[in-house]
């Protein structure tokens, strides 16, 4: 029998929220403080399950670590280098992709590794032939293990790149595939230029993954997003220690609630000055029609009358789910566009959002790489179906800012990315 949460209708959103980690910062630096020279200390760790599966993998593969009672501080004991797992080893990645793409790239590095990479049944729909075609023309060795094109996979080895040094990716799917080559190229033997093959998806992420790196010592040269160039026999440097900024996606639930019904909430633990893309919601919130505030630390938001917005939300497709919802709530009909990579995630997510926002009464409208929804004059209650995706749980969660309540369908798959996220919710919500 499907669990069901049901959301009691929320007269007024007021209150203030410190929020957790950024989910993609925090498995980046995880993975960068492993092959760092040095140990770092990672402060306001997120503790989730993608998390989890990027601190049980590092310790399979022979890192050692103290993490805190909480999970939100971690030391990470360097180890210079690639990772050199000495017998065979089949790791269980969950549907983490911020761990299966990375580790794809870091283990065709070693020629001695017989390492299987596995998942959950989403997972294995996740393609991954972009990264793996790029890995083999520089001699990995990789093998589909089930469906071609996805994993489960089994590496060996082989990447070298030392008389090739020009890899061609292509980015039209995930920006994951860069960034898994980006951060294994200062290992190699030869600088190394990487070129983007079509349209690259998401590009506030590779902003990310950049200055990361050049936190542990490594600069990359973008020309243009079309072509990147690493010097070669770098060694990563330990920054010490590093303080994760609270997560821009999360924080879109919150603003997106008290821009419906607020009064304010506030958000601490990330500011304007965010290294995340996905703070690029709060200027789009602010353009629908939501009170905004920056402070030095925080963030607030304030109810205002929300009007529709017609935009191109290649860059940011996480909390582009976030603006479907609200669009519910505005004045107009609502065009996302060029979202293809919706469909690629942890379900389809242009035909399940086009299912459950159906459900409301709204007219909506999809195609291959857009959605367009005019609200109904009213929201009807309605029980959500997730899909077991963690974004579509806490995104629907605004319903219960009509006069209705709703149902939302296996709510812990928010531990994905926010095991706290309905407690949080609920804390800023106020009844009747």
């Amino acid at each position: 029998m499907k669990n069901i949460l049901i959301l009691k209708s929320v007269h007024k959103i007021q209150g203030s929220i410190t929020l957790p980690g950024s989910k993609s910062i925090s498995n980046r630096v995880l993975l960068l403080s492993a092959i760092a020279k040095g140990n770092t200390k990672l402060v306001n760790l997120l503790n989730s399950d993608d998390v989890t599966y990027m601190l049980k993998t590092l310790q399979q593969l022979g890192i050692n670590y103290k993490l805190s009672n909480n999970r939100t501080r971690c030391l990470i004991i360097g180890n210079n280098g690639h990772f050199k797992p000495k017998k065979k080893i089949k790791l269980f990645l969950g549907n983490a992709g911020t761990v299966m793409r990375p580790l794809t790239a870091l283990l065709s590095l070693n020629d001695k590794c017989n390492v299987i990479l596995t998942g959950e049944p989403r997972m294995k729909e996740r393609p991954i032939k972009h990264l793996v075609d790029t890995l083999k023309s520089g001699g990995a060795k990789i093998k589909y293990l089930e469906k071609k094109y996805f994993p489960p996979i089994n590496l060996k080895g082989g990447f070298q790149n030392y008389f090739n040094n020009n890899l061609i990716i292509d980015g039209s799917i995930s920006s994951q595939f860069l960034t898994s080559l980006l951060i294994i190229s200062p290992l190699l033997h030869n600088d190394t230029l990487i070129n983007v093959k079509g349209n690259l998806v998401s590009k506030p992420y590779i902003d990310l993954t950049i200055k990361l790196m050049k936190i542990f010592g490594i600069n990359v040269h973008n020309k243009n997003y079309k072509q990147f160039k690493i010097i070669g026999k770098q060694t990563y440097l330990s920054p010490k220690e590093y303080i994760i900024e609270g997560d821009a996606s999360s924080a879109s639930y919150f603003l997106a609630a008290a821009a419906i019904k607020g009064g304010t909430v506030r958000l601490n633990n990330i500011n304007k000055n965010s290294i995340q893309g996905d703070i690029k919601y709060v200027n789009i919130l602010k353009k629908m029609g939501a009170i905004i505030f920056y402070g030095s630390n925080y963030i607030s938001c304030t109810k205002n009358t929300l009007k529709s917005i017609n935009m191109d939300l290649n860059d940011i497709p996480d909390v582009a789910m976030t603006l479907a919802v609200v669009s519910l709530f505005a004045k107009g009909t609502t065009t996302i566009k060029n979202i293809y990579n919706w469909r690629v995630k942890e379900t389809d997510r242009l035909v399940a959002m086009y299912n459950e926002l159906k459900k409301t009464g709204a007219h909506v409208i999809i195609g291959k790489d857009f959605i367009k929804i005019t609200p109904p004059k009213y929201i009807k209650k309605v029980i959500i179906e997730t899909y077991n995706d963690h974004r579509i749980a806490m995104c629907f969660s605004l319903l219960s800012l009509s006069n209705n309540s709703v149902g939302i369908i296996n709510p812990e798959c928010t531990t994905k990315t926010y095991p706290n996220f309905f407690t949080e919710f609920k804390k800023i919500s106020i009844y009747n």
